[in-house]
């Protein structure tokens, strides 16, 4: 019932469980006590004599109906399944039971390193193994476990970051999450321009390309580029633009690639982790992803 943000759907499954519950009631009173003293036939005959009786049912199939009534009535009044009524038995009080024990347990480890700075806690051999654990559950999928990254995901070992890279940047980009987007172009430009402008920025990290394209494409690239990605293309952190002048690339430096991302843009998002883990966790988290950049 969390999960509904209008107090109608607690109503409406209430009323739907009750009148289901009366309903079956209604059916099973009017078989116990509407019995015919004689039998009727459906009607329907097969071979020639053989008849379909319309039999009432057998008194003790009736009462295990009955029975089945009764146990949902007090199962119901036990456990939740009537409403928002009885939550504190179900799995999500559970859940929240085991959390807070949990943080009781675990809490004072956590807030003793709250208290230190992020690279004092990246250099914790402890801190480490925790900040570990919480990547290989909450960010491997995307990054992998060894945190290198995938295709649209950030390599997390290099000395790459589009957000900034400072220990305190680290963590507010986990805290609260990123939205990066590229505006698309391929509206606003030519596909011989778009690739002029793909040449140009091939050029700009030392990778091959045509020069004559290229040269064509620094003019576009200053008239469409800059405003994110600086004049000479070293990227925004405020932005989230990368930059375009060293060898990382999220989504691949070929031709081919940079031409779909000019013409299509790109959009990504890196979630937000403040509420699901809290300030204490990111923190260790953070220390652990600078910790795997370190000295790159």
């Amino acid at each position: 019932m969390a999960d509904f943000v209008s107090g109608f759907w607690n109503v409406y499954v209430m009323g739907l469980v009750a009148l289901s519950l009366l309903f079956c009631v209604v059916v099973l009173v009017a078989n116990m006590t509407k019995r015919p003293e004689k039998v009727e036939v459906q009607g329907h005959v097969w071979d020639e004599t053989l008849q379909e009786y319309n039999n009432p049912l057998p008194r003790w199939w009736l009462y295990l109906f009955w029975a089945t009534l009764i146990f949902s009535v007090v199962y119901l009044a036990i456990f939740p399944g009537f409403g928002t009524t009885n939550q504190h038995r179900g799995q999500i009080a559970q859940y929240e039971a085991e959390v807070a024990r949990a943080d009781q347990l675990y809490g004072p480890i956590f807030a003793r390193f709250q208290e230190q700075d992020l690279l004092a806690v990246a250099a914790d051999p402890e801190a480490n193994a925790m900040g570990q654990r919480m990547f290989l559950t909450y960010c491997a999928q995307c990054h992998g476990s060894a945190g290198t990254g995938a295709k649209g995901f950030p390599n997390l070992t290099d000395s790459a970051w589009n957000w900034g890279g400072e220990p305190e940047t680290i963590k507010t980009t986990i805290l609260h999450g990123r939205i990066g987007v590229m505006t698309p172009f391929g509206s606003i430009l030519s596909g011989e321009e778009i690739k002029d402008v793909a040449n140009y920025v091939r050029s700009l990290s030392g990778l091959a390309n045509d020069s004559l394209r290229a040269q064509r494409g620094k003019e576009l690239f200053d008239q469409q580029c800059v405003v994110c990605h600086q004049a000479d293309g070293t990227g925004n952190t405020l932005l989230g633009a990368p930059d375009l002048t060293d060898s990382a690339w999220l989504y691949g430096s070929s031709e081919a690639t940079i031409i779909e991302t000019i013409t299509n843009g790109r959009q990504n998002q890196m979630p937000a982790f403040a509420d699901f883990l809290g300030e204490a966790k990111v923190h260790i988290l953070a220390a652990y992803v600078i910790s795997l950049s370190k000295g790159q």
